[in-house]
């Protein structure tokens, strides 16, 4: 599970199921366990804190700003 927080303020933005290796591209949204401080404009998952733009939300996914965002926690494995 990895906690994905605001690279500019630090603020939480949500807790995510990540399964696999590699970096965290995009997020889909069955796997998304619970939102933060996160606001949802104009296709946009945005940072409730600065108003810094983590995501683009598309129909099942949330394509992820790479340079928005820091994350901890432990990816699943296969």
């Amino acid at each position: 599970m990895l906690t994905i927080k605001c690279a500019r303020c630090k603020t939480k933005i949500m807790k995510y199921k990540k399964i696999g290796r590699g970096n965290v591209l995009r997020c889909y949204k069955d796997r998304i366990t619970r939102l933060y401080d996160a606001e949802i404009a104009d296709n946009l998952l945005q940072c409730g804190g600065c108003g810094n733009t983590i995501g683009e939300i598309e129909e099942k996914q949330v394509s992820m700003n790479q340079d928005a965002f820091t994350y901890s926690g432990h990816k699943i494995r296969k």
